[in-house]
């Protein structure tokens, strides 16, 4: 099943997920913001490296830029898709199996 991994950061998981739709940086920053309900701010440096690390593991792809934009957009491939359910079904066996010990 996927690609053997640890468990992503939350920043990387926010990324991934907002890199089902293209983006480009800021853009990136903007959704993070909002699915975390303003939680987590990403700055520049720390999403940049991020992308770089996203794009060395095939998890994410830069689009053909655009004439006249100095705008980069991403997106994510179909192995970062994977990346990203394999981390959503660890995370709902850590929600269930929290849950069913403390009988919540």
């Amino acid at each position: 099943m996927g690609t053997a991994q640890g468990a992503l950061t939350e920043a990387v998981f926010y990324i991934l997920l907002s890199l089902t739709q293209s983006r480009h940086g800021y853009g990136i920053m903007q959704n993070v913001t909002q699915l975390s309900n303003g939680r987590i701010n990403l700055a520049a440096g720390t999403l940049y490296g991020a992308i770089n690390t996203l794009l060395e593991k095939g998890w994410i792809e830069a689009l053909p830029e655009i004439k006249d934009s100095r705008k980069k957009e991403y997106i994510i491939t179909t192995e970062g898709l994977e990346t990203l359910k394999v981390e959503l079904a660890r995370l709902e066996e850590l929600l269930t199996n929290g849950k069913g010990v403390l009988g919540v």
